[in-house]
């Protein structure tokens, strides 16, 4: 139970921030979002989860463009099977100027203890479209905490192509685990699989006979159906029984020339688009599909998700075909490079020939040595992502620091401002394709996977895409650096972020304390918290903690004494160890102990089972 001076002084927080809104004249999306640990079996077999206010998916959070979301997030967790730190990330949303709500572990904040709440406070004055939240720290959203978010445009320049939009027409899909997602975690090759695939709140496991969603549509009538992938891992083939002339009208958020005629949609994890169904089919039941990517097409195996499209009028029963061993063909399935940019959106940006800096390639590499218990870690341009001790935006905002000597070494790219990035990126074939999304920006797809063709005319505008699978499928993006502070880009399978497939873009480094609003002074309190708490989290970590001094500062002390006594004049060697829970360092601990860290796990782990836990927890808990 939160005691009442904690409830006190949330209504307090919530109260000066509804008067902060008030202030910038703006309309108010107000939410509670509690964190807690409950069972769920959305597909009949019973497990603890990570829910917001205690639902699976979480609660659809909307609102409108131009709006103030002010969301509440209170962390109630106390299972230690799954991480009880948490942060919420605002997928999607650009957060111009409030970058330390983006919601990212150790980049822009300290995780949310238990027991104590963070007000994320953001205006989205120019963006409408379908977008979601979820955890941003370890791979704690596999366990539950995600959720839709839709932002309505009064003036949709596609409002006249549908007459339905609302709640029931949001449908996320979902890959779903019955084991805590921490054992699944650490370095190994090769897909996870899921126990089964939801579409909304249920799905069958196996063969069964569980129930399923419905969607009930009426005849004659359009449909805009919002789809989100809510995956951790595996992609989706979504489509619609009878259903084959969808027409793809937004994708990522970003309104989409119409293209007509899609009969199937490959989703990868992240990525939303919105579909105009135009239920002119008998009345009858339809099944709505979810084919994952570890799904053989023929045979389907038990993680098949589906649901049912049913006509007003129809008989509630399952449709007639068996969906186990029948599927339509796909005559007409989606490529990207086939979307375009609505007329209206911005342009593509030119590149600046005289920025080298602006020009990137990023090189993707999976380390793989039998022999390294590191084995399985993902490299982009040779350096294995590891979370710093200190957020990175902290790290900017105490001013001690060139982007060059910001933590996490290797993982951090500086990048002028009002300058167009291009950044090409080589397919990577293990492990593939991989969903790549970029924090605080959409940007141009230049070249989509499994094409040989550049669009810089009107490409699709977005803010996920695929990178291919082969080493010659290029994939090419263009932004415009003009949303200063640190932004991730990373690949949005939960496990290879866990394994290092990110960087981290240090977006005008020099202008970020100026750009940001008034960062709240909960926000500085985070650390603090987060250091004397109770929560248990799973990350790697470069830099040290002030318990690490403590430690090696007693250490040192001992053995200078104990040479002293000896008269041995032999040097102290640092050593390489393994860190332990996150505790934040001050700016000049921070400056004085940037160290080289190797990953050490659990006694008893091997490479295909690892808890990745660092060895000194009980050091520092």
């Amino acid at each position: 139970m939160l005691s009442s001076s904690i409830f006190s002084s949330l209504a307090a927080a919530l109260s000066l921030a509804l008067a902060a809104s008030a202030d910038r004249g703006r309309p108010r999306t107000v939410t509670e979002l509690n964190i807690v640990n409950k069972e769920v079996a959305p597909d009949g077999f019973p497990r603890v989860g990570v829910l917001p206010n205690g639902t699976f998916p979480g609660p659809i959070i909307k609102g409108y463009k131009g709006d103030t979301f002010q969301i509440n997030v209170t962390n109630q967790l106390h299972d230690n099977s799954m991480n009880t730190s948490t942060t919420v990330h605002w997928h999607g949303i650009d957060q111009h100027h409030t970058n330390w709500a983006d919601g990212v572990a150790f980049v822009t904040q300290c995780p949310i203890e238990p027991g104590h709440s963070f007000l994320y406070d953001f205006d989205v004055p120019d963006q409408a479209g379908t977008f979601w939240y979820h955890s941003h720290e370890g791979v704690q959203y596999c366990d539950g905490l995600r959720g839709p978010l839709v932002i309505y445009d009064e003036h949709d320049p596609h409002k006249n192509m549908y007459d339905v939009d609302d709640e029931t027409t949001v449908i996320t899909l979902s890959d779903w685990y019955h084991v805590p997602a921490r054992n699944y975690a650490g370095p190994k090759i090769g897909p996870v699989a899921a126990n089964s695939t939801l579409i909304n709140s249920l799905g069958r496991m196996g063969q069964s006979h569980t129930p399923v969603t419905v969607i009930e549509v009426e005849q004659g009538k359009r449909y805009r159906f919002r789809l989100l992938s809510a995956s951790c891992h595996p992609y989706f083939n979504f489509s619609i029984d009878g259903h084959d002339n969808l027409t793809i009208i937004e994708a990522d958020g970003q309104n989409t020339e119409p293209l007509t005629g899609i009969d199937q949609i490959q989703m990868l994890a992240a990525q939303r688009y919105s579909v105009v169904l135009e239920a002119n089919q008998p009345i009858g039941n339809y099944w709505i599909r979810a084919v994952p990517e570890q799904v053989n097409p023929t045979s389907f195996n038990t993680s098949l998700g589906l649901a049912i499209l049913r006509y007003r009028g129809a008989p509630a029963e399952d449709p007639k075909d068996d969906p186990y061993t029948n599927a339509p063909v796909p005559k007409n399935p989606l490529l990207e490079q086939n979307l375009h940019a609505y007329r209206t959106e911005e342009p593509v940006p030119p590149l600046d020939p005289d920025c080298e800096e602006c020009n990137l390639i990023f090189n993707f590499t999976l380390d793989v040595n039998a022999n390294d218990p590191r084995d399985g870690l993902f490299l982009v341009n040779g350096t294995s992502y590891q979370s710093p001790t200190v957020p990175v935006l902290l790290q900017i905002l105490s001013g001690k620091y060139t982007p060059q000597q910001l933590l996490p070494h290797g993982s951090i790219y500086a990048l002028p401002r009002n300058k167009t990035i291009q950044v090409t990126m080589p397919g990577l074939v293990l492990g593939g394709p991989h969903p790549l999304h970029l924090h605080g920006h959409s940007f141009h797809v230049i070249r989509s996977a499994g094409s040989n063709s550049t669009n810089t005319i009107n490409p699709v505008f977005r803010d996920t895409l695929a990178v291919g699978g082969a080493a010659t499928d290029d994939v090419t993006i263009r932004f415009r650096t003009d949303n200063p502070g640190p932004w991730i880009m990373h690949c949005h399978i939960d496990f290879h972020l866990a394994l290092g497939f990110a960087i981290v873009f240090a977006e005008d480094a020099p202008d970020v304390a100026a750009d940001i609003s008034p960062i709240p002074p909960a926000w500085y309190e985070l650390c603090p918290i987060f250091d004397k708490g109770d929560g248990n989290v799973q990350q790697y970590y470069v830099g040290y903690s002030w318990r690490d001094l403590a430690l090696f500062a007693g250490a040192a002390l001992a053995v200078l004494f104990l040479l002293s006594k000896l008269l041995i004049g032999l040097k102290r060697r640092y050593k390489k160890i393994a860190l332990p829970y996150y505790s934040p360092l001050s700016a000049d601990e921070l400056e004085a102990n940037q160290k080289e860290v190797v990953f050490t796990y659990s006694d008893g782990a091997t490479p295909a089972s690892l808890s990745a836990e660092p060895l000194l927890n009980s050091a520092n808990k």
